[in-house]
């Protein structure tokens, strides 16, 4: 057993102030307080919380995930962890469906391969697009949309099989509401995103299968108060889960707080991170197209679009708490609400019978170590033992 103690752990249950977390096996056998005892490693500041979940990563670190070569993956997952995120779902946006299939299948040969140590879980990958609105379009190339016709919605989950996780779609294409079913049917999480369904067609969605709404508030209708629109039906319908680019550039601030107060426990923080996360402002690559990154300001296709973001998770959870949501509802958003929402209800939180994913956040919010299976993935520094 390696016993961990820390001033602050968010559990289910809340805070618990000096708590101490137990870890058999890769596995979480216990939360309790500080006895006299002590723990084997003391934190001595900050909180405990579960380790992140990330439902969009188009890439990060200079690379791109849907093209990344065997040791890019190896690369960007053994980092990931620096940013707190334990778990992810790589994101490939809207190219030719045979590229999308190709792509499903390098990674889900790939991924085997990769050398045994503590990384950022690969919970499968999210496809985002190309059954995409034109005019809602963002930084996904037009010339690649198309309807989610049977033949299309088949070669993805033949080339996906178990990988293929989440599908973003717009369900107001012809046959929209045909292929919410049949990937919902095939175990697949659709999501309704860059779309310009009316909230009817949304309130069809849900009810054909749909269970999530991608990056709300953008590439989408918007709230009116006589069409509410993706926006307001998301928020309204409990069956939907909301993801949330909390940068405070995506969405404003006020809006965030919108959607928290609007849908409890159904705020799912994304970064949406494209390549140019975690690297200097310069040129690089989205979807095969190039994107560029500015001090200050998330990355741009060069007609000034937004293309994804820089965004870290651990930074999008200290967003949520600087914005004014209370810390355990926060870290829910970027722990337990996604991995419930992918089937993972072993993942993102602190309780028995979980796996040992952790991360040690500095009182500022800020990732320090990270733990994946109960083996450290991560440290700033040294921590205390």
């Amino acid at each position: 057993m390696v016993t961990i103690a820390a001033p602050r752990v968010v559990t289910p249950g809340g805070l618990l102030h000096d708590g101490v977390v137990e870890v058999v096996d890769g596995r979480i056998t216990g939360v309790r307080p500080l006895s006299a005892a002590g723990a084997d490693v003391v934190l001595d500041s900050g909180v405990l919380l579960p380790g992140l979940v990330d439902l969009q990563v188009n890439g990060c670190f200079g690379t791109d995930f849907v093209d990344a070569s065997e040791r890019q993956w190896d690369e960007l997952t053994t980092a990931l962890p620096a940013t707190g995120v334990t778990s992810l779902l790589p994101t490939f946006i809207t190219a030719p469906v045979p590229h999308l299939a190709a792509a499903l299948r390098r990674t889900a040969a790939l991924l085997p391969r990769l050398p045994a140590r503590p990384r950022a879980r690969v919970l499968g990958v999210h496809v985002e697009g190309p059954f995409l609105a034109a005019n809602r379009r963002g930084a996904h190339d037009p010339a690649h949309l198309c309807d989610p016709e049977p033949a299309a919605v088949e070669a993805l989950l033949e080339a996906g099989g178990d990988l293929l996780a989440l599908v973003t779609l717009a369900p107001e294409r012809p046959g929209g509401l045909d292929a919410v079913r049949r990937l919902a049917s095939a175990g697949v999480l659709v999501s309704l995103g860059h779309t310009d369904a009316t909230a009817e067609q949304v309130e069809a969605a849900a009810g054909a299968g749909a269970r999530k709404v991608t990056h709300l508030f953008n590439a989408q209708r918007p709230l009116h108060h006589r069409e509410p629109g993706v926006v307001g039906q998301a928020l309204a319908d409990e069956r939907l889960t909301l993801g949330l680019i909390l940068d405070l550039h995506h969405v404003a601030a006020a809006s965030c707080r919108v959607a928290f107060a609007a849908a409890p426990g159904r705020i799912a923080l994304v970064t949406d991170a494209a390549a140019p996360a975690g690297m200097p402002p310069g040129r690089y690559r989205l979807g095969g197209e190039a994107v560029i990154l500015e001090d200050g300001r998330p990355p741009l296709r060069e007609d000034g679009t937004l293309a994804g973001s820089v965004l870290r998770l651990d930074e999008a959870v200290a967003n949520a708490v600087g914005i004014g949501v209370d810390l355990v509802t926060a870290v829910d958003a970027a722990t337990r609400v996604p991995a419930d929402l992918i089937g993972r209800p072993d993942l993102g939180r602190i309780a028995p019978g979980a796996v040992a994913d952790l991360v040690w956040m500095d009182d500022g919010l800020r990732t320090r170590a990270t733990w994946v299976g109960g083996e450290p993935a991560f440290a700033a520094q040294p921590v205390t033992s």
